[in-house]
């Protein structure tokens, strides 16, 4: 029997499916993102965080990146009136001199050519004698490494020219530079020069490190090349990257617990034991700053230190106060719950000899006053959105007793029943110890209740808004301008809006200052010697802040301000030994990024 035929098909070369070709990437995709995953754990991204970061030590006072732009200063001496800009001028001219121009350079020539977007420069806190440190192969100003010194860092965009100007330095007008290695960078100073003793490296011939002490050129040395710089210090490359921006002006830093530690040993202002206990809480102050159109941007973040045992309430319920009072509401502060607000006051403020009043005493004040307990009758209930806000009156003014402006305070009550018993204690105390007249009245439809002066005078009003909202008014009677609801509230302004930022969001409080009309009407407490020159230069006042996580706190502020105009061309360089005056250059070039 003959066996059938088979016929087998010779086998084609498949290409391969798209789908496996897809998932074999995706794979790759995954490992490669999974492997890179573990090898940067504990490595931070220097991309967002300011020029230097790695090289400044973690022990820095206070840091400071400021652009290299010459359009961004010439933008920054345009805001402002002529004093202040004046002002801002003859400070950049002494920076300037003292950094360039008294040691023979000019910073378009010398420095603009090689120079990145922007410079940093840093405080170190005096070194502790115990701190063992390499030893040097020489060693010059001893004595001064136990006082704060300063480092600079330039980021080079063009190696060659760097290396030209760190090899021909200008000769100096006393002393002589010296050259030196230390772990194996080349380092120049001078020597024998009365005063700041500076020091340069170039760094793997990406940053040239200047400074005004040679110890301090070799602890920057030491962070770089043992990664304990600014970088690794817990919470910073965490928490800087939330406040980053395209082209900023500046970008600053502070260290709380090693400020406060170098406050406590000040002869002038000493710190008590847990005041400074209460700050090593704290780990890290941030901001970045942005010049606009129409005024300063600050975006901010604080947070605590990775070992504090000390956590943030995550709490971001307020934005709702300011559709509250109406459009010509001069101030409003707002928080998101203000037992929250008093129990952190508490935890920062105790014993501190800098705070405006301590616990203890407005605790006692309130008791002596109205003879209400702070916590008890009032705080107890007190747990939603609050606000305060000062409101002009439209009333024609006329004898001089007369409020010109209301003090309202809106709290959103968490139990109406407990708030409804205190206020009615505080009438009581109002009638008996005061002799006040307690009046029931009626604004726009709804119950208030009136105290009226022994001489005749109503000085407050107190009553219920809608969903659960008391309010209080002091000093003029503007109750009728929150009764009923506004329809044209703060919130819908041009000021407002352009002034307070919306981010971020949800928010925890806002703040909201019409500075120009404020000023014009009223008198301001004096905070600052050059207050009015400050106040006069600015429009309006904007803050938004909020929890971020239970490290962390974020702030937006918005500065309104003024604009003086073209600024004329800053003095020419003339360099002088007896003046002490980083060179900002006057005209406006384009400049080229870093790579």
């Amino acid at each position: 029997m003959a066996l059938p035929i088979v016929s087998v098909p010779m086998k084609k070369k498949k290409k391969p499916s798209l789908m496996l070709t897809l998932s074999s990437a995706g794979l790759l995709i995954g490992a490669g993102s999974a492997a890179y995953w573990l090898l940067t754990q504990g490595q931070p991204s220097f991309r967002n965080l300011p020029v230097g970061a790695n090289i400044i030590p973690q022990d820095a006072l206070f840091t400071v990146s400021l652009t290299t732009d010459p359009r961004q200063w010439q933008k920054l001496r345009e805001f402002g009136t002529k004093e202040t800009q004046a002002e801002l001028d003859k400070n950049l001219v002494q920076l300037r001199d003292r950094f360039l121009t008294n040691n023979g350079y000019d910073f378009q020539k010398d420095i603009a050519p090689w120079v990145g977007d922007e410079v940093t420069i840093a405080i170190l806190a005096p070194q502790a004698a115990s701190q063992p440190v390499p030893k040097p192969i020489a060693t010059d100003g001893d004595a001064a490494s136990s006082q704060q010194s300063m480092v600079m860092v330039l980021p080079v965009k063009n190696s060659e020219i760097a290396k030209n100007i760190l090899a021909q330095p200008k000769t100096l007008k006393q002393g002589k530079w010296i050259d030196r290695t230390y772990q194996g960078i080349a380092i120049k100073q001078n020597e024998g020069q009365s005063g700041e003793n500076f020091s340069a490296a170039l760094l793997d011939g990406r940053f040239l490190v200047i400074t005004d002490n040679p110890k301090a050129t070799e602890r920057a040395i030491n962070a770089y090349k043992n990664k304990t710089s600014l970088a690794r210090i817990g919470g910073f490359a965490e928490n800087f990257p939330k406040i980053t921006n395209y082209q900023p002006f500046a970008q600053f830093y502070v260290n709380v617990p090693t400020a406060a530690k170098i406050a406590a040993a000040s002869p002038n202002r000493h710190l008590p034991t847990q005041v400074l206990a209460q700050l090593q809480n704290n780990q890290g102050l941030a901001g970045t700053i942005t010049l606009e159109s129409e005024g300063i941007r600050l975006k901010g973040v604080s947070w605590l230190n990775p070992n504090s045992q000390r956590v943030l309430a995550v709490e971001n319920k307020a934005g709702k106060m300011q559709s509250r009072v109406p459009a010509e509401t001069l101030m409003m502060l707002s928080g998101g719950n203000l037992q929250q607000l008093w129990g952190d006051y508490i935890l920062t403020s105790q014993g501190n000899p800098l705070s405006p009043i301590s616990p203890e005493q407005l605790r006692g004040g309130v008791k002596s006053l109205t003879n209400l307990d702070l916590d008890q009758d009032l705080l107890s209930w007190m747990k939603g959105e609050f606000s305060v806000s000062v409101i002009p009156t439209t009333q024609k003014e006329g004898s001089p007793e007369d409020f010109r402006a209301g003090l309202v305070v809106m709290v959103q009550a968490s139990n109406r029943q407990l708030a409804e018993a205190s206020l009615q204690k505080l009438d009581d105390v109002m009638k008996n110890q005061y002799q006040f007249q307690i009046q029931r009245g009626k604004v726009a439809g709804q119950p208030v209740i009136n105290w009226i002066a022994p001489y005749g005078t109503l000085t407050a009003t107190h009553g219920w808004l809608d969903e659960n909202v008391a309010f209080l008014v002091v000093g003029a009677p503007i109750s009728s301008k929150i009764l009923p609801k506004p329809s044209n509230p703060l919130a819908n302004t041009l000021p407002f809006q352009q002034t307070v930022p919306r981010e971020p969001n949800p928010t925890n409080g806002q703040f909201f200052l019409d500075v120009e009309r404020t000023v014009k009407n009223f008198p301001l407490p004096t905070l600052t010697s050059n207050q009015q020159p400050l106040l006069a230069a600015t429009r309006s006042i904007g803050v938004t802040a909020s929890v971020s996580d239970n490290r962390s706190n974020r702030y937006d502020i918005f500065l309104a301000l003024k604009k003086a105009g073209k600024p004329a061309a800053l003095p020419s360089p003339i360099s002088s030994p007896s003046k002490a005056a980083i060179s900002l250059p006057t005209t406006t070039p384009s400049v080229t990024k870093s790579p």
